[in-house]
């Protein structure tokens, strides 16, 4: 099992969700089913795929007679957008202000020399925007971990 292929995020409000990713941060998304009512959509970006999922139906997916407890907490996740400079994260962090994000640390250089900075989607989904001049992509653009 040494690939992932999908991530899937339970959300509120799928239409919401669809407007965020895909009007506001230029996602591109398959939907289907209604775009008033989506049964789920997938986003057709390079790599590991992303997912959303209305939350109600993912917890009964995972276990109809007794599923997991919805929380608003931090769940121990974040998703990463990393980029090739630093003013690249700063146009991805304007993309996300103008889309609605809501922005909870903006990007500075940190601890481990890179340059980073998180915001959160409307389900409330931490996204780190970062930047670090160590790192290097393969021709799909994915970080190669070495």
């Amino acid at each position: 099992m040494n690939r992932l292929n999908l991530i899937t995020l339970g959300v509120i409000d799928m239409v919401e969700s669809l407007a965020f990713y895909r009007e506001g941060l230029g996602f591109e998304i398959v939907v289907y089913g209604d775009e008033t009512n989506p049964d789920v959509m997938f986003f057709n970006n390079g790599g590991t795929k992303i997912s959303l999922f209305p939350i109600e139906r993912l917890v009964k997916d995972i276990n109809e007679a007794n599923p997991p407890e919805i929380g608003r907490g931090f769940g121990g996740i974040t998703l990463a957008y990393n980029g090739k400079t630093k003013e690249e994260v700063d146009r991805v962090f304007a993309l996300a202000k103008e889309a609605g994000a809501t922005i909870v640390k903006e990007p500075e250089t940190v601890f481990w020399g890179g340059y980073s900075g998180y915001f959160q989607d409307p389900n409330g989904y931490y996204w780190e925007v970062a930047y670090g001049d160590m790192w290097q992509f393969d021709e799909n653009d994915m970080l190669i971990i070495q």
